[in-house]
C-alpha cells in the first residue's frame, strides 16, 4: 500500500511539472453556454455499481459573474445494482427575476434496497458479525435484514432575496411523497446460491419496528408531505462552485401542517454555518468546515423525513446522514433521530491549473473528517402487542444490545477534476473510525468504509 502511495504521488509530481507552463495565472473568462456530459460508470458502497448520464448546462452570459454562472441546468439518470433508480432535474437561475434567485428541483428514487438500521444511532446495534459470515460463505446473505422497499418523488421551488450587502432571506415550498415497505424477498434472492439466500420466515429490521410500535401505523408505509420552508442566508463566498474564501451560513424553518396537505405533520428546522479559509492563496490550499444541526420542534415526525440534511436552493436534500453527501464512510441512514448534529472538516488542495481547449482545469486532492450524532432520539420504548411473548421478547434481546450514542466519526481522502470552477468530478474514500476500535462496543458499528465517484464538492 506504501508503495501504491509513493508512485501515485510521484505521478502527481510528474504531471505537475508536466503542466507548469499551464499553471500560470491565464484563466479565462467563460461566456456563453458551457455544457458538461459525464457518462457515468461509477461505483457506491451504499448504492452498488451506478450506470447512466448526467448532464450539466451552464449559462454563463456576458461572463461579467464568472467563476459563478447565471443559470445552471443538472440532469441525471441512474441504475444501481443493488437495486436503486435515480432520475434528478435541477435548475437555479439568477437573472430571470430582477433580485432573486430562483431555484427548483425534483428527484425520483426508486430503491428497492434501501439501508435501514434502526433510530438513535448506536442505540441500534448493527450485527456486523452476521454481515461478515454471510459474505464469508458461513450462512446465509444478512444484508437485506438491514433493508426495505421505498419509492419517493420530491420536488421543490425556492426563491432567494437580497436583504442588505450578503445578508439574504430564502422562502420556498416543497413537496414529498413516499411509499415503503419490507423488502421484496423474491427481488432480493433473484440469482442466488440457495445457500445465500435471505430466508423468507426471517423478519427484517424494518418488519420487527412496525412489530414493536417503533414505526407508527401511520407512517409505515410512508405518506405525503407538503411544506413550507423559510429562512436567512448570510454568504460572502468569492465563489459557488469551489469557494476558497469567505462564510456561507444558513438558518430555516420547515412547517409541513396538515392545512397544508401532509398526512403527518411535522416542523423541523435546519442551522448550517461554512466558512473557508485560504492557506495558501491563488486557490491552492483552502482549509474548509460545516457544522449543522437539524432538528425538529416537538416530540415527533415521519420516520422518513428524518435521515436529511434540508437544502434550500438549487440542490435536493442530502439523502441519508451517512453517505456521499453528508458523512463519508458512515453507512448511509445509520444515523437518524430527532435532533442530529454533523460536523465536516476538509483540507483542499490543487496541485495544478491549467487551460487546455479553451476550458479552465484544475486537478485537486483533499483530505477530510466527518462526524455526526443524535443529539435527541426518537422514543423507542416497546409498543407493540405485549400479548405476543416472542415478539416482546425479541425486542428486549435487540435493545440490550444497544450502546450510548457518541459520535460517528470518518476520516478519509479525494481526487477532483474541476472544470470552470462548477463542472466537478470527485473521487473519494472514507473510513470510521470504530473500524479501528477493536475493543470497543461500537466496534465496526458503522460498516467498514466506502468508497464513492460523484460530482462538485460537499459544500
Amino acid at each position: 500500500m506504501k508503495r501504491t502511495v509513493n508512485f501515485c504521488f510521484a505521478l502527481m509530481i510528474l504531471a505537475a511539472n508536466s503542466f507548469a507552463a499551464f499553471s500560470k495565472d491565464k484563466s479565462i473568462v467563460k461566456t456563453g453556454y458551457n455544457i458538461g456530459p459525464l457518462p457515468v460508470v461509477a461505483y457506491d458502497e451504499d448504492k452498488g455499481f451506478q450506470l447512466g448520464a448526467i448532464l450539466q448546462l451552464f449559462n454563463y452570459g456576458d461572463g461579467h459573474n464568472y467563476p459563478n454562472y447565471d443559470s445552471k441546468t443538472f440532469i441525471e439518470f441512474s441504475h444501481f445494482s443493488k437495486g436503486s433508480n435515480l432520475i434528478q432535474l435541477m435548475y437555479d437561475n439568477k437573472e430571470l427575476i430582477p433580485g432573486v434567485r430562483w431555484s427548483s428541483a425534483a428527484a425520483l428514487n426508486m430503491d428497492k434496497a434501501m439501508d435501514f438500521f434502526g433510530f438513535n444511532g448506536y442505540g441500534s446495534y448493527y450485527n456486523h458479525e452476521f454481515i461478515d459470515a454471510g459474505k464469508n460463505g458461513a450462512m446465509y446473505s444478512y444484508s437485506p435484514f438491514y433493508k426495505f422497499n421505498k419509492t419517493s418523488l420530491t420536488v421543490k421551488s425556492d426563491f432567494i432575496g437580497d436583504i442588505t450587502g450578503h445578508l439574504k432571506w430564502e422562502i420556498g415550498y416543497h413537496a414529498y411523497f413516499c411509499r415503503v415497505a419490507d423488502i421484496d424477498y423474491d427481488n432480493i434472492n433473484k440469482g442466488k446460491s440457495d445457500a445465500q439466500k435471505f430466508p423468507t420466515s426471517v423478519p427484517t429490521l424494518y418488519n420487527w419496528y412496525c412489530q414493536w410500535g417503533l414505526i407508527t401505523p401511520e407512517e409505515a408505509d410512508g405518506g405525503f408531505g407538503s411544506s413550507i420552508r423559510a429562512g436567512l442566508v448570510y454568504d460572502t463566498r468569492d465563489k459557488e462552485g469551489a469557494p476558497t474564501r469567505g462564510i456561507w451560513a444558513e438558518g430555516h424553518i420547515t412547517a409541513a401542517p396538515k392545512w397544508l396537505g401532509s398526512e403527518i405533520p411535522y416542523y423541523r428546522y435546519s442551522l448550517t454555518m461554512r466558512q473557508y479559509f485560504p492557506i495558501i492563496k491563488n486557490d491552492v490550499l483552502t482549509f474548509a468546515y460545516r457544522l449543522n444541526y437539524e432538528g425538529t420542534i416537538g416530540s415527533s415526525a415521519p420516520f422518513y423525513v428524518l435521515p436529511y440534511i434540508t437544502v434550500m436552493g438549487e440542490n435536493n436534500d442530502k439523502d441519508g446522514m451517512g453517505g456521499y453527501r453528508t458523512v463519508r464512510g458512515v453507512m448511509r441512514d445509520r444515523i437518524v433521530g430527532l435532533d442530529m448534529a454533523t460536523y465536516t472538516a476538509e483540507l483542499r488542495w490543487r496541485f495544478i491549473n491549467f487551460t487546455l481547449w479553451n476550458q479552465n482545469i484544475a486537478l485537486g486532492l483533499s483530505a477530510f473528517s466527518d462526524g455526526s450524532m443524535v443529539t435527541r432520539g426518537r422514543d423507542m420504548s416497546f409498543k407493540g402487542n405485549l400479548a405476543n411473548l416472542s415478539s416482546k421478547a425479541e425486542y428486549d434481546a435487540y435493545m440490550s444490545k444497544g450502546v450510548k450514542e457518541i459520535p460517528h466519526i470518518t476520516f478519509g481522502a479525494g481526487f477532483r477534476f474541476i472544470m470552470n470552477e462548477n463542472f466537478i468530478i470527485a473521487a473519494e474514500y472514507g473510513t470510521p473510525l470504530t473500524h479501528f476500535l477493536k475493543n470497543s462496543p461500537v466496534y465496526n458499528q458503522d460498516g467498514t468504509g466506502a468508497f464513492y465517484v460523484n460530482v462538485g464538492y460537499l459544500f
